[in-house]
């Protein structure tokens, strides 16, 4: 299949012919990057949002907790996401510390970031006295923006490219060396986890009781990511640092492996969420009304 590609591969669109550069600008030996300004967007349009959010009745947290929040989570993201990605994918950058502040040669782990804004957001609750599943909820409905941006941004870099193929949209990523259409894994990624999952967070928070409900609106959002994630990465080429099965399962990727628990703990929240059913407060910290 793989030589029957590269023999056809002149029909298919190629990156370079895009004319995309991961590169904004030079100056000196300043580098602005579209993966930077991916994150930057994602945290401002997702501190917008956020504001938004908490304006409705019933909110966890006060405008004074978003700024906070916001600050703390930022750096939850970069360290969670940096060392997640060196714990789960390049264990060999601890050899060399100093390889980790790298952030510009990039590597972040989406799943080292969940756990850098998770315990940022623990610290805020415990510090303020705050419903810290609460905060969590409204967090996840303004995470698919970050989300989105970061798969463009990839695809940009012309990085985490997909499997060969032959489907009529493949394209030809000529960073592999290799003459051969493959899938635009990226953009999946970027209408899936990005897209159909603000979609759907939209609705239930928007449209349904969601949001008294502590941990559904959480749960659904790592339940949609671990389904979104595991299903790309049928289409998505393997980490070259896990070229073997993991576990002596064929197929599976550490991408795929780390969604296992995503999807256990988001079906949990999901299942209990209603047992967990507050009040609503105008306010956060405010007195109840029925």
């Amino acid at each position: 299949m793989l030589t029957t590609a590269a023999a056809t591969a002149g029909s298919y669109l190629h990156f370079t012919d895009l004319g995309l550069d991961p590169v904004i600008f030079t100056i000196g030996p300043f580098s602005l990057k579209w993966y930077s300004i991916a994150y930057i967007a994602g945290i401002l349009i997702g501190w917008w949002y956020l504001l938004k959010l908490l304006a409705q009745p019933g909110a966890p947290m006060a405008r004074r907790h978003a700024d906070d929040m916001v600050f703390y989570a930022t750096i939850g993201i970069i360290l969670g996401g940096r060392l997640g990605y060196a714990i789960f994918y390049q264990p060999r950058l601890f050899l060399e510390p100093l390889s980790l502040l790298r952030l510009w040669e990039g590597g972040m782990s989406f799943h080292g970031g969940v756990i850098g804004v998770t315990l940022a957001i623990i610290w805020l609750a415990r510090k303020e006295g705050l419903n810290w599943l609460r905060i969590h909820d409204y967090v996840a409905c303004c995470a698919p923006f970050g989300l989105f941006f970061g798969r463009l941004a990839n695809f940009v870099n012309g990085e985490l490219w997909g499997r060969p193929t032959d489907v009529p949209w493949a394209i030809v990523f000529d960073r592999t060396g290799q003459n051969v259409p493959r899938h635009p894994s990226q953009l999946y990624e970027a209408g899936l986890e990005g897209i159909v999952l603000f979609a759907v967070l939209w609705f239930m928070f928007w449209k349904t009781d969601a949001r008294y409900q502590p941990g559904k609106l959480v749960g659904t959002f790592i339940l949609g990511y671990g389904l979104s994630r595991y299903f790309v990465e049928f289409f998505r080429e393997y980490d070259v640092q896990f070229a073997d099965t993991i576990f002596a399962t064929p197929g599976l990727h550490m991408g795929q492996l780390l969604t296992v628990p995503m999807i256990v703990g988001g079906l949990y929240l999901i299942a209990t969420a209603k047992r967990r059913r507050e009040r609503i407060e105008p306010v956060a910290g405010g007195p109840s009304i029925a």
